[in-house]
């Protein structure tokens, strides 16, 4: 991978390139089994990020909506975590409804301001019960310190990635303020603070140690990659059902291509894929223009809602006191409402903001 001050104008480094720039100014840090003494993150009393962090910035943005099948499948690969999708989720059943349900909560956990740890808490609860042994004899648990870790991880290094891929280079500053924002935001969800790297340095060996020597091809991670039967997104219900029948194919086709690009190579390796210099080129390319369209919408309107509540929340707009649920029409199926697994809160179709006693 070049370095940053070597990149083209216009065009985002490769996992590679990121790496290896990243490389040029770090230590090598130890595997992951080598850590023994505590971190100074360990004993920091949680604290919930506000408006002046970079991840508020970033993070909750529409764009982000692209890399989902890219979090999902490498999120899946990591087996106790695969296992535990394969037997006791329902995501494929209501696939749409699941995600744009999930991500109330997950970005919760980030602008929801003083009630941020209050719905890391909820987060973490959810994943009590998925346990068990999976296809190879081996136990797995939701909440096991690695496999939790793993989870925040992707979306972590997600955000790295999108940065990048969208809008150019970040500093070595912006990672090393973005790394120590993550944590801040792990420790939220009170667990085990063992699996986390140290530095930002730490992590891409972590990352690399995670892609080369953990993450399996798996039935988890393939099935979020088999889009090719998946119904009209939410936001296209006024689209005729035959038309979208039609043109699935080639959007499927499309957002595959763009996933295997943001891969890492071994894992594009893993799976399978092969990836030529010209795509990644043009997947470049594609990043930095889906980037500058998106300058063009307000800035308010390119959140998420949750995300976007808790900037109305901070600079007053909206009473502190609520916090904007997923609307009814994401809940899940009547008969799974009441399961410890899912997140599903008391909501009005018009989806008016709840307010805890």
């Amino acid at each position: 991978m070049r370095s940053q001050s070597s990149a083209e104008p216009g065009t985002a480094p490769s996992s590679d390139e990121r790496r290896a720039a990243a490389g040029s100014h770090e230590r090598v840090a130890p595997k992951p089994h080598e850590r023994v003494a505590p971190k100074p993150h360990e004993r920091v009393a949680p604290k919930p990020l506000g408006p002046d962090s970079l991840t508020w910035r970033y993070f909750g943005g529409w764009r982000g909506m692209i890399f989902g099948p890219w979090a999902g499948s490498m999120q899946n690969m990591h087996p106790g975590l695969g296992a535990g999708v394969e037997e006791h989720s329902d995501f494929f059943d209501e696939r749409w409804e699941r995600l744009y349900r999930s991500l109330y909560p997950i970005y919760g956990v980030v602008f929801d301001g003083p009630r941020a740890a209050e719905t890391a808490a909820k987060v973490r609860g959810y994943h009590n019960t998925i346990k068990g042994v999976d296809k190879k004899g081996r136990r797995y648990h939701a909440l096991d310190p690695e496999t939790f870790y793993w989870a925040h991880a992707t979306f972590f290094y997600s955000l790295v990635v999108s940065i990048e891929w969208f809008d150019g280079p970040l500093t070595l500053e912006d990672k090393h303020r973005l790394f120590d924002e993550h944590v801040q935001w792990y420790r939220l969800y009170g667990m085990p603070m063992h699996p986390v790297p140290e530095s930002w340095e730490a992590f891409l060996e972590y990352w690399d140690h995670m892609c080369r020597n953990v993450l399996e091809d798996n039935k988890a991670a393939r099935d979020v990659l088999d889009m090719w039967r998946i119904g009209r997104p939410p936001y296209l219900w006024w689209f005729p059902e035959p038309l979208w029948r039609i043109i699935r194919p080639p959007v499927i086709a499309g957002f595959l291509w763009l996933t295997i690009g943001l891969y890492d190579p071994p894992v594009r390796d893993l799976l399978g894929y092969r990836w030529s210099r010209p795509e990644a080129t043009l997947h470049a390319l594609i990043g930095r223009a889906i980037g500058l369209g998106g300058r063009l919408v307000p800035w308010r309107y390119r959140y998420h809602p949750r995300a976007r509540a808790g900037w109305d929340r901070a600079f007053g707009r909206i009473p502190a006191a609520g916090l904007l649920e997923t609307p009814a029409r994401n809940l899940p199926p009547v008969d799974r409402r009441d399961s410890p697994m899912h997140y599903s809160p008391r909501v009005t179709r018009r989806n008016r903001p709840s307010v805890s006693p």
